[in-house]
């Protein structure tokens, strides 16, 4: 027997992913869950982001941001990043993290995530309610070559990603099936 519920976001697992973003000499890291895939061709991010955040500024601002994919090993990163605000902090220097430059934006990277991607911003939607809608064009990826399996491609169960549901982080499991028929 199914319950009924009130509406919510129902998309699980959630990626919990690590934006950076910087507008001249201000840089931050936001930790968002609200992320996705939403074209293709171009391939293109979504990132839902409250306009009170820190980041929000700095990505509407700047016109990029850099998409840094964290694993496990930075679970203590992705909860500092999502409790504290940029505003009063330099996240990059609190956690000793090190920022890179990519070959097409001037928001830094975060090396130690093993994949990141450069973003240009397309559009910025500003949604009625608690979250606007920012589009990125993904332009470069990096990835780490211990995440890559044998064809170069990214290897999820490798790269040991994070995801959010409930209040909590989760690790994801293994391979459920293959897609085709």
């Amino acid at each position: 027997m199914k319950k009924t519920l009130q509406p919510q976001p129902l998309m699980l697992p959630l990626p919990a992913v690590l934006v950076s973003a910087q507008y001249q000499q201000r840089r931050s890291i936001i930790t968002l869950a609200w992320a996705g895939v939403v074209s293709s061709d171009p391939p293109r991010i979504g990132l839902g982001i409250r306009p009170d955040r820190f980041s929000y500024d700095l990505i509407a601002k700047s016109g990029e941001f850099a998409l840094n994919i964290p694993d496990t090993s930075m679970i203590e990163v992705v909860n500092y990043c999502g409790i504290k605000s940029g505003r009063n902090v330099d996240k990059f220097s609190d956690l000793s993290l090190t920022p890179i430059q990519g070959e097409y934006i001037s928001s830094p990277m975060i090396k130690e995530a093993p994949l990141n991607a450069e973003c240009k911003l397309d559009h910025l939607i500003e949604l009625p309610g608690s979250h606007h809608l920012f589009l990125g064009e993904v332009l470069l990826i990096h990835a780490d070559s211990t995440v890559l399996n044998d064809q170069g491609r990214i290897d999820p169960q490798k790269a040991d990603i994070i995801s959010f549901g409930g209040g909590a982080y989760w690790k994801i499991g293994e391979k459920a099936g293959i897609r085709g028929l």
